[in-house]
């Protein structure tokens, strides 16, 4: 990478880094270092985490390109890895969170990206470039492993460009889940509690009709308990139940450990 191309990365990385997060271990553990990667609507973020999933490194930021296509995206990924210490450069493995469907590696599509991400194969095309074995998942399911306490049901949604959701029975993930576009009133959830709905209808009309999602979705997986993350979740102004909580969002980044280690 060209030092100019290296001194954008950075310029952008310390403009879009969000609040602090959890301060790296001052030593590594034993065993492989995984590289973490958030792919969102809005940002990407990555960070370096020990085999014990505690980060070795500060979550480092960018905007999602305009744009997004695949190759687009993964440039910018790859000046973000650029940023790493020297030191720590040389991970293990990946895990990549990704904000849409996925089947096998491969995207099936990216509503709040581009349309040629339809049948990307993201996780093969990862795995040939960094020459380091690499697992994909949808971005919420990631954030949950990082959240979820491993009992009972547990929902994790994410609030920001969109809507993510992942559902754990015990622990373990129930893939295939998108909340997202399921129907909901005369639209979708994503249209009214998305980025979209916060938007358009308002603070206050979007936290009434938050409300009525977490009821709504409560009745339909009966769930023990729900994680809330995303950057949106600031936005909240009512009263959770007892058994739901706001998450950080370096949660989406921490939960990558835990997908070597779930084989659902």
């Amino acid at each position: 990478m060209t030092k100019r191309a290296k001194s954008s990365a950075s310029k952008s990385a310390a403009k879009s880094k969000s609040t602090p997060v959890r301060k790296p271990a001052s030593s590594p553990t034993q065993g492989p270092v995984t590289l973490t990667v958030d792919i969102g609507g809005t940002g990407i973020k990555i960070m370096l985490l020990d085999a014990s999933g505690q980060p070795l490194t500060e979550r480092i930021r960018a905007l999602t390109p305009t744009d997004p296509t695949p190759e687009r995206v993964i440039h910018a990924i790859e000046e973000l890895r650029q940023l790493l210490p020297q030191q720590l450069a040389n991970f293990d493995r990946a895990s990549v969170g990704f904000p849409g469907v996925l089947k096998k590696g491969v995207t099936l599509e990216a509503h709040n990206l581009h349309p040629a991400w339809a049948g990307f194969p993201l996780q093969e095309t990862l795995m040939e470039h960094w020459k380091k074995p690499v697992r994909v998942a949808n971005d919420a399911s990631i954030q949950g492993y990082g959240a979820i306490f491993g009992k009972g049901v547990e929902l994790c949604l994410t609030l920001g460009t969109g809507l993510g959701s992942s559902l754990f029975t015990n622990g373990h993930l129930c893939p295939g889940l998108e909340l997202a576009h399921h129907p909901w009133h005369k639209k979708t959830y994503e249209d009214y509690v998305g980025m979209r709905g916060l938007k358009k209808y308002g603070k206050k009309r979007w936290n009434k009709l938050l409300q009525e999602a977490f009821a709504q979705t409560s009745q339909l997986f009966n769930w023990d308990f729900l994680h809330i993350g995303g950057g949106n979740a600031k936005h909240i102004k009512f009263d959770l139940p007892h058994n739901a909580r706001i998450v950080s969002n370096e949660e989406g980044l921490l939960g990558g450990v835990a997908l070597w280690r779930d084989q659902s």
